[in-house]
């Protein structure tokens, strides 16, 4: 099962004998605009009792690419006994799932998920393969086994901020390019693509959670057209 959830800002409150109330608000992707994420894929091994699990992490965007990724561990290790795996989608709509392969269940896919959550990472799939060594481990050192893998491989790769963006499309007469520009130059803002002529034309990345401002920053100039 696929699950979507959206982030929110909560509030943590407790008190310390005489102290003031301690408000901890913590902000997520939908305030900040900001989420984590990998580039590079990775590997991370764990070993107990004989036992080998093989932890890959790759960068992925779809649900296609995860199936893609899973088809290439598979075919690499076709002879594994168990191929576990979670992911997590779309900081914007929320997407993730665990698989256990036949392993118990909650005892592969939940703890590979967890180590993702936990690391605060978008768009990564883990896959963690099992090799069994003729031991059964039982729950708990199936657990720890699972995440020990996934934490070995994500330690492995670097950890990157990203920012959601979104494109505004700005047009003008050429009598107000300095104008255009001025705004462009204040918000630090990517062009993407850009047409000059009587006419003039911009198509603009902006950051998503400054989106509203910036479009009310050329709202604001008679003749400038903007959506």
């Amino acid at each position: 099962m696929i699950l979507h959830v959206r982030f929110f800002s909560f509030c943590i409150f407790c008190s310390m004998g005489a102290f003031d109330p301690i408000i901890l608000l913590i902000l997520g992707v939908e305030e900040t605009g900001v989420y984590k994420t990998i580039i590079e894929p990775s590997e991370g091994l764990y070993k107990e009792k004989g036992s080998k699990f093989i932890a890959h992490v790759f960068h992925v965007e779809s649900e296609e690419e995860i199936k893609d990724s899973l088809n290439q561990i598979k075919k690499l290790y076709y002879n594994a006994r168990h191929h576990c795996y979670a992911y997590r989608l779309n900081p914007e709509n929320e997407q993730f799932r665990s698989n256990d392969d036949g392993e118990p269940s909650g005892t592969a896919g939940k703890p590979i998920l967890n180590q993702i959550l936990s690391y605060e990472l978008f768009d990564v799939l883990v896959v963690v393969v099992r090799y069994f060594g003729g031991t059964k481990l039982g729950v708990s050192g199936l657990i720890r086994a699972y995440k020990s893998a996934t934490i070995d491989a994500l330690e492995q790769t670097e950890v990157i901020q990203k920012t959601i963006t979104r494109k505004v499309n700005v047009r003008f007469e050429y009598v107000l390019l300095n104008d255009v520009m001025r705004i462009i130059k204040e918000e630090d803002l990517t062009i993407l693509k850009q047409q000059f002529d009587n006419t003039c034309f911009m198509l603009l990345e902006v950051q998503k959670n400054r989106e509203e401002i910036i479009k009310s920053k050329f709202d604001k100039i008679l003749g400038i057209i903007v959506n």
